[in-house]
């Protein structure tokens, strides 16, 4: 349990994050050459616009104003990468190597293990396979947080997160670490901010979440319905939202053949082009009509005609076309963004956008930016672990390019949300209360402390010990004065004036009420 802590009336009651006797002292002495402050109201809008302010998205702001800003935003034109952050992510073999190569090495090491003789042999083997899944798995979760740090577009990046855990998948089951970041990059980033149709077809068809929940094993006469029920029930139209079982079972016969190609070495494009006409292959989709229930179905009272590849789209645009789908999908992208409760006039509002412009995901974001909701909750959203580190990342380091993502991962996982690490597909909690404990808060402290300090290994590798670890990171910046110092609570304050250290200084910041809501 933590010590006392720091209380701020409102929506701080009750949770305990630093020590008492941190209360109460005269703050560091700031530049006098600081940056023009921002509104209150622009930093409340700017903060739920990206994963926590930097220099150049205040920059951005002020040179171009909220309206401007927003439209750039919602344009998705800017993935770009500084080029040290680009050069380390491409040399990740999660993304330099095609998913069907990753699979088939993967596939070769599991061989080689199940041949190898009982004894070393087999303790070694089996030790190489462990190491590369672990690789893998590091490797995914490291690019998705370098995006989210670095990414130009704040906005697409948190939509990308948002979509990751919306339609989630878990790394550990099977041979999704393999493709999952095939999954995030090629099957999410493209349409985190186009039509919501487009979205679930690219996540249907993604070989991460055929293979998660179940789909690959869908076949005519052996149905699988694992993928039929969350697709309706966590991915579109919510629990009590008038579908039934028997929607379920029918849904399930119309996905009876997608899968995954098999794994043949040397003659990747080679599967079914023999089989009966009807054969879909996309990437590492495949559509077999001889998997392939050809009956006709009845989906939410409509009759779709057994037609084989074309009832899967079909029944997409029926689901997607549900009033319950865009209201289901609007409060979600409202309780991430707005508050845990979203006020129902906005979760409405932007229902009709979604619905008025068959789910255009961009028009919908637009329509909550533009909420006055969306300012007045500044200070009572609490930031999930994910956005509390990345956060805290872009202020302290304000662009400044790591050599080693690995704490990254490692803070995530010790705050218990590790990308793609949700066992169950329902995606992480989105509301404050399941992040707020004593036990988060403690670890909170821990890496606010670890990141402020400079005291970690995210500039040198895990062999080269004999790099000297940079200096402790200024957070008392323009950045810090034009953005965060002149909204800070007295409590914060008074907390800050404690530190007998910069180092203790960053630490009481990050860790701070004011810094943990947004």
């Amino acid at each position: 349990m933590p010590p006392d802590a720091i209380r701020r009336s409102g929506t701080t009651r009750g949770l305990r994050w630093l020590p008492a006797a941190l209360v109460g002292l005269v703050p560091l002495a700031v530049s006098a050459q600081a940056a023009r402050p921002l509104s209150h109201d622009d930093v409340a809008w700017l903060q739920r616009a990206g994963f926590g302010v930097d220099s150049t998205s205040v920059a951005r702001y002020q040179q171009l104003g909220r309206a401007r800003y927003l439209d750039e935003e919602l344009a998705a034109r800017d993935d770009t990468l500084p080029p040290a952050i680009a050069a380390l992510i491409n040399g990740y073999d999660v993304v330099r190597a095609p998913p069907a190569q990753l699979l088939l090495a993967y596939r070769n090491q599991q061989q080689q293990f199940k041949n190898a003789a009982e004894g070393a042999d087999k303790e070694a083997t089996r030790k190489t396979l462990q190491e590369y899944r672990k690789k893998l798995y590091q490797q995914d979760a490291q690019v998705e947080l370098l995006h989210a740090i670095y990414g130009g577009d704040q906005l697409k990046e948190q939509m990308v997160w948002f979509w990751l855990n919306h339609f989630s998948v878990y790394a550990a089951k099977g041979r999704v670490r393999l493709v999952a970041t095939d999954y995030a990059e090629h099957a999410i980033r493209p349409h985190a901010l186009g039509k919501f149709r487009d979205l679930l077809m690219a996540t249907l068809k993604s070989p991460a979440m055929l293979e998660f929940l179940d789909n690959a094993q869908n076949i005519k006469g052996k149905t699988n319905e694992n993928y039929a029920r969350e697709l309706m029930e966590l991915h579109t139209l919510g629990v009590g939202a008038g579908y039934t079982q028997q929607d379920v079972q029918q849904l399930a016969l119309i996905l009876t053949g997608a899968g995954i190609a098999p794994l043949r070495e040397g003659r990747p494009g080679r599967f079914g082009e023999r089989g009966r006409p009807g054969f879909v292959r996309d990437g590492l989709f495949v559509f077999n009509p001889n998997r392939h229930d050809f009956s006709d179905k009845t989906l939410l009272g409509h009759t779709i005609k057994g037609s084989g590849y074309g009832e899967i789209e079909q029944a997409v645009t029926l689901i997607t076309r549900q009033p319950a789908c865009a209201q289901f999908v609007s409060r979600q992208l409202a309780e991430y963004f707005v508050a845990d409760q979203p006020p129902p006039a906005v979760v409405a509002a932007m229902a009709q956008t979604f619905q008025h412009t068959d789910g255009d995901i961009a028009a919908v974001l637009r329509t909550m930016f533009d909420s006055p909701a969306l300012i007045a909750s500044h200070g009572k959203k609490f930031k999930d672990p994910t956005q509390f580190l990345v956060s805290a990342m872009r202020l302290t380091y304000d662009g400044k390019p790591i050599g080693n993502a690995a704490p990254l991962v490692n803070w995530l996982n010790q705050m218990g949300e590790p990308p793609f690490g949700r066992i169950t597909p329902d995606g992480w909690a989105l509301d404050g209360a399941s992040w707020s404990g004593s036990g988060q808060m403690a670890k909170r402290f821990d890496v606010a402390r670890a990141i402020g300090s400079g005291r970690n290994r995210l500039f040198m590798s895990d062999d080269d010990a004999s790099v000297p670890r940079p200096d402790v990171p200024t957070l008392d910046t323009p950045l810090y004065r034009a953005a965060i110092e002149p909204y800070l609570s007295d409590a914060t304050r008074t907390a800050l004036g404690k530190a007998q250290s910069p180092a203790e200084w960053n630490t009481f910041l990050l860790s701070s009420p004011d810094f943990n809501y947004h």
